[in-house]
């Protein structure tokens, strides 16, 4: 069955190729804003079922849409994509003083029959003190102001300050592969009739 995978994320696309599926991409239009929730295992569902609402109505054939979002939890506080330069200092000047948490949702829809199959993924990784000047640069790039928690664990100028990661890489990255699969093949074994969350 064809895959689309619902996102923007570069990284995501990466993960998915290396897994070795062939699939197409759509970015789904969500007003992330919008959902909120003091819980991030609730926050990323959620948000991850809205972007799946918006692309199916867009599908015309039986597909496995995957759709995900996360988010980094942080001394005990939620972080998405910094929304400014000085939100993004803050960010990184941080990681090393505390273990960040990402906790990143999946949904895979088969389009065919209306089944969703969903979990949440958790990793945590550790920073050396990143310098003032590589924040500079990394800032600079545009891609902190993409990634949740402001930063790309396999970015060349922050990977040599990542200490440890405890859980999947791949989880950190945005697009869990343990995860990811079961939840494929609960769909392409799913029954033929219409699914509920």
């Amino acid at each position: 069955m064809k895959i689309i995978l619902g996102s923007q994320s570069k990284g995501r696309r990466e993960v998915l190729r290396e897994m070795g599926f062939i699939f197409d991409v759509m970015s789904p239009d969500v007003d992330e804003k919008a959902i909120r929730s003091d819980n991030p295992h609730e926050l990323t569902l959620a948000l991850a079922f809205a972007k799946a609402d918006v692309l199916i109505p867009q599908i015309f054939e039986p597909v496995l849409l995957i759709t995900s979002d996360q988010v980094v939890v942080c001394n005990g506080k939620i972080r998405e994509k910094p929304e400014g330069c000085e939100e993004a200092v803050m960010f990184l000047k941080s990681h090393d003083v505390y273990p960040s948490r990402t906790v990143t949702s999946v949904v895979v829809t088969n389009t065919f029959n209306g089944c969703q199959y969903f979990g949440t993924d958790f990793a945590t990784i550790w920073f050396y003190p990143i310098p003032d000047e590589v924040i500079d640069q990394y800032i600079q790039t545009g891609d902190v102001f993409v990634q949740a928690g402001g930063f790309d664990h396999n970015h060349a100028l922050l990977k040599p300050y990542v200490k440890c990661i405890d859980g999947e890489l791949e989880s950190v990255t945005g697009l869990p592969k343990t995860l990811t699969l079961d939840l494929i093949r609960q769909a392409l074994l799913s029954p033929n009739s219409k699914g509920t969350r």
